[in-house]
């Protein structure tokens, strides 16, 4: 490809909507462009870097048996509703109707339309395992998209689900899609991606993973434990307190406590420390608005996720008004209406003394005690788990909290999708089952802007060799020039021959804008021509991390070209297992 010729700008300014590097760097290097709020439209560069990923994405899907389907980006309404999501999926499932008046549905995500691609065949014992995906556009109509193509609204995404007759079947393919996944990652030349355990959402099952590259421009938490390797999103992460009963017991009483509806001003007020504090978090059922109301100690958070799933609905934070049910900054359990659903994080059980809400204008309790007060209530898992927090490992007070891009997920479904869809097969005793899933993402595009924010310099992106647009590019500093020209042209051509990936700079520009240039094309191998190189019989030869920088005679340039890529390629795959 001659630069020349290239659809798309590179510019040096950075855009000042990009929040992180790498939106700006595919904005700024002609990889991206925004077509409405969070959708884009991909130039050749991207669009290159996306078949290379989908290309070994399929390589190792393949080499554990997968099959290669593909659904419908517009799907009946009927599906959805089949397998009860239709309702239980916010906003983000974006809805319609067609000509003919049928409800119709974008596809987020596609297990009912996998269910109902396998459920006629597949109705034999006979016909199991096995284990189809694809690679395909999907919508998804995020509330608030983000950093380019980390969280957008349109994206392209490899799903794969497998089928299953037995538990134990199904965690010994999980466990392939598990380690395939981390030859992915490793040869897209990030094989420092963690995997954490993680939450089901709205995919539902009960053991999940999440692969995590971690960076500062992540938008998720991870816990993770130096001490013995535990690692797992904040939002599945259990949360281990240690209570002391620092306060010694006393009756409930109730006290006055004027202008303190806040944790903070409470414990101003009354000079006690958070901990003996019990916070209520507000929350709003989607489906009808009735309040949930979440207690905890007053020194920690809600983990909204462990709530939604308690609570079995979606949710939102409540908004509480003048004539609610509830008195927003003095809530408490004791004499809160009966027409709140009402749960206890796991942090209150065995606190001696607690100052929490009298459900009156400017009024606590103090000396407040669940087991006394509240009488036998089931205590749950509701906190976010917190740096220094307690390993729920190995115990240790270790806790670190990382920001980390989710670059892959899978799960194991069990039969949530099967049962609600009627999908049966027949097992070798006549009798009638339910097939158990599995379901297993990755995202093409999150993953290579992922791959620019961790491997980029103040320059562009440093692209690995396996996922780069273009293996080499080639800089001739005086197209005008008759000598270097021929040359350049030659070496381009030769190159291009041995089946070598090359972006040629032919124009007639300065050299610092096509060294700008090829900083931000980010391909990792570059050869300069230049008159002064061809006088000395040259080409200087660097890699775009800066590892290689030498001069090379012009009649082993290519073999020296060929060798540096077969270094490059070691280096990744050292790292696959």
């Amino acid at each position: 490809m001659k630069l020349s010729k290239l659809v798309g700008d590179r510019f040096k300014e950075r855009p000042a909507n990009c929040q992180i590097d790498s939106h700006a760097l595919m904005v700024r290097g002609g990889y991206i462009k925004n077509v409405a709020n969070g959708i884009y439209s991909q130039f050749p560069p991207m669009k290159r870097i996306s078949q290379k990923i989908e290309a070994i994405i399929r390589d190792e899907m393949d080499k554990i048996d997968g099959q290669e389907v593909l659904f419908p980006v517009a799907l009946p309404g009927s599906l959805w509703e089949e397998s009860g999501r239709y309702e239980s999926v916010g906003s983000e499932l974006l809805r319609f109707t067609d000509r003919t008046g049928s409800k119709m549905v974008l596809g987020m995500t596609h297990e009912e339309a996998s269910v109902q691609l396998v459920r006629e065949y597949a109705n034999s014992y006979a016909k199991y395992p096995f284990m189809i995906y694809q690679i395909q556009t999907k919508f998804r109509d995020e509330a608030r998209p983000r950093a380019g193509l980390i969280r957008v609204r349109e994206f392209t995404m490899k799903d794969a689900y497998s089928f299953h007759t037995s538990q134990e079947d199904l965690e010994q393919y999980y466990h392939k899609c598990y380690d395939a996944y981390c030859r992915i990652f490793a040869r897209c030349g990030i094989p420092e991606v963690a995997v954490v355990k993680s939450d089901s959402g709205m995919m539902g099952g009960n053991i999940s993973h999440e692969y995590m590259l971690l960076t500062p421009a992540g938008e998720d938490s991870i816990a993770i434990c130096p001490e013995c390797g535990y690692s797992a999103n904040v939002e599945a992460a259990e949360s281990i307190v240690e209570n002391e009963n620092k306060l010694p017991k006393e009756e409930l009483k109730e006290v006055p406590t004027p202008h303190a509806g806040t944790i903070e001003e409470l414990c101003d007020f009354l000079k006690i420390p958070a901990e003996n504090t019990a916070k209520a978090v507000v929350y709003q059922r989607n489906e009808d608005d009735t309040f949930v109301v979440a207690f905890i100690r007053g020194d920690l958070d809600i983990n909204e996720a462990k709530l939604t799933k308690v609570v079995g609905c979606d949710i939102h934070p409540a908004d509480i008004v003048d004539d609610s049910v509830l008195t927003a900054g003095f809530i408490g359990p004791v004499g809160i209406s009966d027409k709140v659903t009402v749960f206890f994080d796991s942090s209150l059980k065995g606190i001696d003394y607690l100052v929490t809400g009298a459900n009156k204008v400017d009024t606590h309790y103090t000396g407040f005690n669940v087991e006394r007060d509240c009488g036998d209530v089931e205590y749950y898992d509701l906190a976010k788990i917190a740096e220094g927090g307690i390993c729920p490992q190995c115990g240790k007070k270790t806790i670190t909290i990382s920001r980390g891009i989710e670059v892959g997920n899978i799960f194991q479904l069990g039969t949530k999708y099967s049962k609600a869809m009627n999908f049966t097969y027949t097992d070798e005793n006549g009798e009638t089952q339910y097939p158990i899933m599995g379901c297993y993402g990755i995202g093409v595009g999150r993953m290579a802007a992922s791959i620019c924010e961790v491997r980029h310099d103040d320059f562009g992106p440093i692209w690995p060799i396996t996922i780069a647009p273009w293996q080499v590019h080639i800089c001739c500093l005086r197209s005008d020039d008759e000598e270097c020209k021929a040359y350049a042209d030659n070496l381009y051509e030769t190159l291009q021959n041995k089946g070598i990936e090359v972006i040629y700079d032919d124009r007639k520009a300065r050299p610092g804008a096509m060294f700008a240039d090829a900083d931000l094309l980010g391909v990792p191998v570059r050869v300069v021509v230049s008159p002064r190189n061809m006088g000395e019989g040259v080409v200087e030869i660097s890699t775009r991390d800066k590892s290689i920088q030498q001069k090379t005679p012009t009649a082993d340039a290519v073999t020296e070209v060929e060798n540096i890529i077969a270094q490059l390629k070691e280096q990744i795959y050292s790292h696959v297992k």
